[in-house]
């Protein structure tokens, strides 16, 4: 299998943020699945039905809350 990879990182407002993580849950939630754009397509990624859920935060000079799923 070919690697896909994508990384993207975009200025908005906190309710932008907000507003886009809402969107992945309920995704995730009611299709098993989360979309994402890209070149002009589509790429869903399937999700099983038990994951790995890893929360990390880092204060400092720059402050980050990274959230990340793996299976």
């Amino acid at each position: 299998m070919d690697l896909f990879e994508m990384d993207e990182t975009r200025t908005m407002t906190r309710e932008e943020a907000a507003t886009r993580l809402h969107a992945l849950a309920d995704s995730l939630a009611k299709h098993n699945s989360v979309e994402f754009l890209r070149d002009g397509g589509k790429v869903t990624v399937s999700v099983p039905d038990e994951v790995k859920l890893k929360v990390e935060v880092e204060l400092g000079e720059d402050n980050e809350v990274e959230i990340e799923l793996t299976w």
